[in-house]
């Protein structure tokens, strides 16, 4: 009789070891299904990220004169890989922007130079007017936009209040924007990798 007053099954050693083996099994699965949300809580979550998480963007498929726009901190981000002509349309209008040597705080010392880039050949900017916060839009030479001068040089044009930027971020007098576009810190990871949020050298 066992202390329970009724007698209890006779259990062989094989049958012990398969209920102990069975039970430890379970535990095992228990804890892997606990500790796997407790793991993926040390991964910033994509509050976390918006809020200032640096991001990663591969450049590599931005063709000569194409443009990517990626999201870091809620805001669009422009990456444009310029070309020889665009980069040579930066010189020449200096007596016609409001800062053209960039004198105020709008980028990160490697990037306070003509073209307002780490490497001539890729702008990365934040992509909201200084004005009110409204999207400009790229506007090449040529554009056919009445809102552009003849001899306009290419940049960035806000239709909400015209104010424009030329093809370094550089704000023309007279506008509504009262500085240049935001530089947003970034470095290169490689030759076809880039971050943003996190600064560093070319």
């Amino acid at each position: 009789m066992s202390d329970f007053g009724f007698p209890l099954p006779e259990i062989d050693d094989a049958e012990r070891r398969a209920w102990l083996l069975a039970a430890s099994t379970a535990g095992a699965v228990a804890t892997a299904a606990t500790a796997v949300p407790f793991v993926a809580s040390f991964a910033p979550s994509e509050r976390a990220r918006a809020l200032g998480a640096a991001v990663e963007v591969d450049i590599a498929d931005i063709p000569p004169g194409g443009m990517k726009t990626v999201e870091w901190r809620g805001k669009p981000v422009w990456i444009v890989r310029r070309t020889p002509e665009m980069i040579a349309a930066l010189a020449g209008h200096d007596e016609q922007l409001a800062d053209p040597a960039s004198a105020k705080d709008q980028q990160p010392d490697a990037a306070r130079n003509a073209t307002r880039s780490m490497r001539p050949e890729l702008f990365v900017a934040v992509g909201i007017c200084t004005h009110l916060g409204c999207s400009p839009s790229a506007a090449p030479a040529g554009s056919a936009n009445p809102s552009l001068s003849a001899d306009w040089p290419g940049g960035f044009f806000c239709p909400c209040h015209g104010s424009t930027f030329d093809g370094a971020g550089r704000v023309f007098r007279n506008k509504p924007a009262p500085t240049n576009l935001e530089i947003p810190p970034h470095r290169y990871l490689s030759e076809t990798r880039l971050l943003i949020g996190e600064g560093g050298a070319a």
